[in-house]
């Protein structure tokens, strides 16, 4: 019997980074290939003039009209009363049996049984890389959110550690199901990549780092280590595909005090079509974040057969295994150490550039899919 499941899709209407292709990419999969045991009914809070992603056409679909501040204080404002929230009470009530599954980390109270998925706790972790609101928001929220889920998804077991220790929560009562990679992501032809490098980085090699421009990516310390090839006659440029997040401005600012201006290229948004080409014709991908709560463009990066360099800390080394070179994120001399290895060792590039497809086919989504459905299931039949 297929289980009736009311999931937010609200991150993939509203947002495009990880949260966004999370929610995306497992509705797509669940509507796909788990028909048989999941009966899917989108939901999210209609504002902006956003609508579903074009992948998820046809599918059923509710909304409120409220804007994100509302949405978020009214699942605050319900948990903190223990009184179920009214709208998206009678949404999941409509056609029991009904489990809700929020997709990101905002769960209003609900007497059914409810799915959280958990993507990462920076916020605990590293407070000052978030607004003061938003770490307030989460700080409460989450403590609540989790304790009311009947069941939590975590991306990794880094983060299903995380909840464990910080907020005290049942080992039984979390499941690491590991986020996915898209087909997408495989090495592009020979043209391709000739013709989006010479877009970025035309005429020498370069450097990549993917990922909204953010202080926790630690942009800086790839900066730092840039210098230090510089001045070793590197000739690679480092190229920064991504939007601008939260305090970007101290990040141009250190590349004018390096003098790094003709050696940064800030991409901006790069299509999600031109992302394998840019990672393929990479020298090195570079990601030395303070903490990733999954990891994708690592995983990208490998799947593309890129060698990569990233943080020896939080869920990289879980994700890439010994299919990329380790490093503490806050040594920007190992960062430089690492990277002058790779693009000095032609023999390491090449065994990096075998290895990362195999394991980064480990990551599909077809298996998120499975092992959420299977979830779903368990959940149901204990509520």
């Amino acid at each position: 019997m297929a289980i009736a499941v009311v999931y937010d899709i609200g991150p993939a209407v509203h947002q495009g980074a990880g949260l966004a292709r999370y929610a995306e990419r497992l509705a797509f999969h669940l509507r796909c290939d788990q028909t048989d045991a999941v009966d899917l009914q989108l939901f999210y809070n209609a504002h902006s003039g956003h609508t579903l992603p074009a992948t998820l056409a046809g599918a059923p679909v509710q909304s409120l009209p409220l804007g994100q501040i509302a949405w978020r204080l009214s699942a605050l404002a319900s948990q903190l009363a223990r009184r179920p929230y009214a709208p998206i009470a009678r949404i999941v009530a409509a056609n029991p049996p009904r489990l809700y599954h929020a997709t990101e980390h905002l769960l209003p109270h609900l007497t059914t049984p409810t799915v959280l998925t958990v993507h990462d706790l920076i916020f605990e972790r590293y407070p000052e890389h978030h607004t003061r609101r938003n770490v307030w928001f989460l700080k409460v929220g989450m403590r609540l959110f989790t304790r009311a889920a009947t069941a939590i998804i975590a991306v990794s077991e880094h983060t299903r550690r995380d909840l464990i220790e910080l907020y005290g929560v049942a080992p039984d009562k979390v499941q690491v199901i590991y986020e996915g990679i898209d087909a997408a992501f495989q090495p592009a032809p020979a043209a391709a990549v000739y013709d989006v490098t010479a877009r970025y980085s035309p005429e020498r090699p370069y450097l990549l780092m993917v990922g909204t421009l953010e202080p926790r990516k630690n942009h800086a310390a790839a900066l730092h280590a840039l210098a230090q090839l510089k001045r070793e006659g590197q000739p690679h440029r480092l190229v920064i595909a991504g939007g601008r997040g939260w305090l970007f401005e101290p990040i141009r600012q250190l590349v004018e005090a390096l003098g790094l201006m003709q050696d940064v290229v800030f991409a901006g948004y790069v299509p999600t079509a031109e992302l394998p080409p840019l990672y393929t014709g990479a020298a090195c991908v570079l990601l030395p974040s303070l903490y990733e709560g999954f990891g994708f463009p690592a995983l990208e990066a490998m799947a593309c057969a890129a060698p990569v360099v990233c943080s020896d800390v939080s869920s990289l080394p879980e994700v890439t295994g010994a299919a990329a070179l380790h490093i503490p994120p806050h040594d920007p001399v190992a960062l430089a150490a690492a990277v002058r290895l790779v693009v000095t060792q032609p023999a390491l590039a090449e065994a990096l550039r075998q290895r990362g497809p195999i394991q980064a086919a480990r990551f599909r989504w077809e298996s998120c899919a499975a092992e959420t459905a299977a979830l779903y299931q368990r959940v149901a039949r204990s509520g």
